[in-house]
């Protein structure tokens, strides 16, 4: 694939690790916003993509405290930027041919994934949709 081919990427969606899901998904419906995905395990809403109109935000409960986060000091800890895509799998072989280093693919919330960091350690996954089983590996 070539980089400078037709475009690949649709769509840039923030995702942000929160202290209290339930309350963060509050938040963002009464701006609007609509559950339209979500990963329940063990009966805890863990992750959720809110929509509002074209425009999205992904939502992931975090394990840590925010002082654990706070301590890290790295200005990109803790955001991530997700790029949804036609096919995650061609820009992952791309980024590789390119000496770009990207994550290893697989499948998570059933998307094929790769990711990579910026120099700042911002996280950009590049996802595509799949209905591979959750967990395979590419």
């Amino acid at each position: 694939m070539n980089l400078d081919a037709a475009p690949n990427v649709e769509q840039a969606v923030p995702s942000f690790v929160v202290s209290n899901m339930d309350a963060s998904v509050r938040f963002y419906e009464t701006l609007g916003f609509v559950m339209t995905n979500k990963w329940i395990h063990e009966g805890e809403l863990r992750w959720c993509w809110l929509a509002h109109g074209k425009a999205g935000v992904m939502l992931q409960g975090s394990r840590k405290t925010t002082e654990e986060w706070a301590s890290r000091g790295k200005a990109g800890t803790g955001v991530t930027v997700c790029f949804i895509c036609h096919d995650a799998l061609a820009l992952y072989h791309a980024f590789i041919e390119h000496g770009i280093s990207a994550a290893r693919p697989f499948v998570s919330n059933g998307m094929w994934m790769t990711s990579l960091a910026d120099p700042d350690g911002y996280r950009l996954e590049f996802e595509s949709q799949t209905d591979v089983p959750e967990g395979t590996e590419l």
